[in-house]
Formats: C-alpha cells, sequence, structure tokens
C-alpha cells in the first residue's frame, strides 16, 4: 500500500477549549488545500482519506479532500496525538483493500512512523505542518520506503 501522511496545517497556538479545539489559521488552510491540488494534479489522490478526531486535523483532511476532489474523509480515533507506529501498522492492516491511504495526523508521531519504518534512529526526520510524505507498506510489515516527501514551501505556487 503507499501511504500518504499529510500532517495538519498551522494551527492557532492557543484554543479556550484546550488543545483538542485548536483550529486552523488561514496559513494552515491554504497548506491543506495546497496539498490536495498537488495530489490531484499529480494523480497521486488516495482512495480513502482518514484523519485524527482533533479540530485541526478534521479541518485539514475537509479542505484536502475538497482540494482533491476526494469523498470526506473518515475519522479514526487511532490517529489523535500519541498514535505509535506499531498501532498505526496494525490499525492499517484493515484497509488492505486500498492501494493508496492517506492519513492526516499529528507530530512527534508522523516523524517517528517514518523513522520506524524505514529503520532510522536518532530523531533525523520532522514532518512539518502541511507536509505531505508517501511510503510504501505491506501492512502487517513494519518495513517500507519512501516514495516522496514534500515541504509545504514545495506547494505554495499550486493554483
Amino acid at each position: 500500500m503507499d501511504l500518504i501522511l499529510l500532517r495538519h496545517g498551522k494551527a492557532e497556538e492557543f484554543h479556550k477549549n484546550g488543545d483538542t479545539s485548536r483550529e486552523l489559521v488561514e496559513k494552515g488552510r491554504t497548506q491543506a488545500r495546497n496539498a490536495g491540488k498537488v495530489l490531484l494534479r499529480s494523480k497521486w489522490r488516495p482512495e480513502i482519506v482518514l484523519t485524527s478526531p482533533l479540530v485541526r486535523a478534521r479541518q485539514t483532511a475537509d479542505l484536502f479532500c475538497e482540494a482533491a476532489e476526494l469523498p470526506g474523509a473518515v475519522i479514526q480515533s487511532w490517529l489523535a496525538c500519541g498514535m505509535t507506529p506499531e498501532r498505526a501498522i496494525r490499525e492499517l492492516a484493515g484497509f488492505g483493500e486500498f492501494k493508496r491511504v492517506a492519513i492526516v495526523g499529528h507530530e512527534p508521531d508522523f516523524s517517528n512512523l517514518v523513522e520506524w519504518v524505514l529503520g532510522i534512529a536518532g530523531g533525523g526526520v520532522t514532518v512539518k505542518k502541511g507536509a505531505l510524505v508517501c511510503l510504501t507498506i505491506e501492512p502487517p510489515s513494519r518495513h517500507g520506503t519512501l516514495r516522496f516527501l514534500i515541504p509545504p514551501q514545495l506547494a505554495d505556487d499550486v493554483e
């Protein structure tokens, strides 16, 4: 399976109802739309999009899906902050009928997942807000390959 990771876009620093309620700021909304446009133009659109239940991730997923001309995302509680690589691979095994799956979530969860799948140690990977990463994996195996990493700056000029 090709697993596309989209880190949520830039969000407000504080929300009166706590971290889980933080919303995207305009830059984050633009990042989400641009990521969708990039995948639409590149023909790398996922068959299904799964998202963390946190507000900023759901908003990112909604804008991404709209821009990529995809059906809405499916909320998955395991994508909330604190996801472990082992849990991600275990949960993704349940989506084996899809050739390309996108997940929308958080740091450091995504960097940890990329490092774990690629066998990298020492914190050498950071997935920036609005970045796209694609790994080829075969759950339940933990091993995979990096297909691409697109930082949000490369998608800034997408129209």
